[in-house]
This record gives C-alpha cells, structure tokens and sequence, in this order.
C-alpha cells in the first residue's frame, strides 16, 4: 500500500509499505556527505528517492546569487514501482529541475551516463550477500536487502566509472565486510579516505560504518568519532542533531 509521508524538511515522499521504506541509514549517509555548490551528485539505487529528496534541499544553504550555482541530483534505480513513486515524490515537491530520477541497472552504467559525469556519486546499497538471503514479505524487500542484482564490486566499479577526477564517493555498509570494502575500492582506483562507525550503544559493537572515498588518491584514512544512536530505549541527542533534515 502506498502512503504520502511528510519530512521534517517540508517536503513529500511516497513510499511503499510492501518495499524497502527509507530508514536511519539513509538518513546517516546524508549527514556524513559533504556537498559542494554547483555539483552534479548520483545516488546509486535510490529507492523512493530519500536521498536526493534530504539532500536537495540541504544543497540550496550551498547556493550563491547566481542559479548556475546550484547542485543537480541524480537518483538510479533499477525497480520500477520505486522509480515511479520517485518520481512522484519529485514532482509533488515541484523538483523536477534539480533531480531526476533514472530507471535502470548499476552494473550497466556505462550504457545510461558518460564517464566521469558526477562530482559525487552516493549509495545506500544491499548489505548481504547471496548466500544470506533468507525470504522476506516480498521480493522488492529482498532485492533492496541483498547482493541479487548489485555486489560490492558492481558499485564500486559503478563509482570509479561515473567519477570525475577526484571526485568522492559516500556510501554506507555494514563493518564485517570492511575487507571487501577496501579491496573492491582499490581495484577500481578509489581510496578510503574517511570513516565513522555507527554503534546501537555505548556497550556494543558498530552496526555500520560510513565511508568516504576518493578517486586516484594516496592513502591517508581518518577515523571520525564513534557515533551512538541510543541512550536506553531512546534516540541519543548526537544521533538525533546528527540527522536531523532541518
């Protein structure tokens, strides 16, 4: 079932009950993205559009007196009935100048956009592999939680190609595949740069951790302050300042 929900920034989203609705993580990859004005920003695997939708409207404190200077989103999905509620969530928002949203594969890139096209390229990508899928409500739920149509490697491949020199890459992903993680960057000329792990709380172990990095590189990682999302039963005040979209 389709429901209209409200953002604490103004604007609209559709979501889909019986899909991958947008949760913290989302949320997170937004705060630890840092934009410059007049950029051309891709989220790979875009869902219903959260991304582009919280990170719009962040970009408009980058703009100058001058339009050119605005940043311009582009969301790619390869689910259909997502890129669809994308779209409207884009037009109830009246955004269709400064996002766009594109139906189609990440691993066939190179057949959609020109290489080195985007300053920034973002993901919030399926965390699990193949072999851990275990079956969910529905397909749609399965394809947005597991490696089925993307892995690690199509992503960064993705990245690297999209990329402009130098450019940066923000994503988010589970710290038990950090291996992987640093391996498929390097393979494809990216380099770690930036990374800060999310714990549930204070006594327990990350559940995931952001990344940021660069294109053609040297080595040279910064680990950020750890950040906890819970106090007790509640939301800590550093997780909820940390993402908040106002």
């Amino acid at each position: 079932m389709t429901r209209l929900d409200q953002l604490s920034n103004g604007y609209k989203i559709f979501q889909d009950d019986e899909a991958f609705c947008f949760g913290g993580d989302a949320l997170l990859l937004c705060a630890f993205s840092k934009l410059k004005k007049g950029s051309k920003i891709i989220d790979l695997g875009c869902g219903n559009g959260i991304i582009p939708l919280v990170l719009q409207k962040k970009s408009l404190a980058l703009r100058s007196s001058h339009i050119k200077d605005d940043c311009h989103f582009t969301g790619l999905e390869i689910q259909k009935e997502a890129v669809a509620l994308a779209k409207k969530s884009v037009k109830a928002n009246n955004l269709q100048d400064s996002i766009e949203i594109v139906q189609g594969d990440i691993k066939n890139v190179k057949n959609i956009f020109p290489a080195q096209a985007f300053d920034f390229v973002l993901s919030n990508p399926p965390y699990m592999k193949t072999q851990a899928v275990k079956e969910n409500s529905s397909d749609k739920k399965t394809i947005a939680r597991h490696e089925l149509l993307c892995s690690l490697e199509d992503l960064a491949k993705a990245a690297s190609y999209l990329l402009k020199p130098n450019g940066t890459f923000y994503f988010i992903h589970r710290p038990y595949r950090l291996q992987e993680i640093f391996s498929a960057l390097e393979e494809n000329s990216l380099i770690a740069r930036r990374a800060r792990f999310v714990y549930p709380s204070i006594d327990k172990a990350p559940e995931m951790v952001l990344i940021e990095a660069r294109k053609n590189l040297k080595k040279d990682l910064k680990i950020e302050p750890p950040l906890v999302m819970y106090e007790g039963r509640e939301y800590s005040k550093e997780f909820l300042a940390y993402t908040a979209l106002d």
